[in-house]
């Protein structure tokens, strides 16, 4: 199995496993074990976190939210955000951990993003695939909303495979050391008490 055959098939599992309830409050579970399947451990969190926002962006939406309720949930969103970057992180570590005794070619060269990123796209893919399916087969919608949907869903569908051809390929080229892997924590400066100039207190 590659790596992103398993990525989809856990994305998967948490967006339909949220969407039994379907309720950003409900509690999380990962029915993955940290220490016996860290990656896929990895990879179910960072869907759901993934899933639960989505849907925070889209009650956020709502033209006739109350004023204080949209502060509270972008504070949610805000904080959603930096559980995100940090499960991006945590699963470059993965990696990084895992490839750390290969030597990589001389000529071997860097990507324009650590393979974590490439993982994020797909977890978002992966939600785009779900709701479009849904819209292209919604019985209350019209069949010509239905039709152009579906032709949406087709687009990401074929997309996902690129997408995942593309992490498949970046790591066997890391595995094989044609391609080295070079991390950038992302340094978010808004939630930082002492970068943010706001949260510093100044004018």
């Amino acid at each position: 199995m590659t790596f992103t055959t398993l990525a989809n098939k856990i994305f998967k599992e948490a967006i339909d496993f949220y969407h039994i309830k379907d309720d950003v409050a409900q509690e999380f579970t990962n029915p993955y074990n940290k220490k016996d399947k860290l990656l896929e451990h990895l990879l179910y969190r960072k869907c759901w976190i993934d899933t639960v926002q989505w849907h925070y962006e889209d009650i956020i939406r709502d033209p006739n939210i109350d004023p204080v309720s949209a502060l509270t949930l972008k504070r949610k969103i805000d904080a959603s955000n930096q559980d995100r970057t940090d499960m991006v992180e945590y699963i470059d570590s993965y990696f990084l951990d895992k490839y750390s005794d290969v030597t990589a070619n001389q000529d071997a060269r860097i990507n324009t993003e650590s393979p974590a990123w490439g993982v994020d796209r797909l977890s978002i893919l992966a939600l785009k695939v779900y709701h479009m399916d849904k819209e292209a087969t919604r019985t209350t919608a019209t069949e010509a909303h239905r039709k152009t949907c579906q032709a949406k869903l087709d687009i990401l569908l074929e997309q996902r495979v690129d997408l995942s051809t593309a992490i498949d390929q970046l790591l066997e080229d890391i595995a094989t050391g044609l391609k080295y892997m070079k991390v950038y924590k992302q340094m978010k400066m808004y939630n930082d008490d002492e970068l943010n100039p706001v949260l510093r207190g100044e004018k």
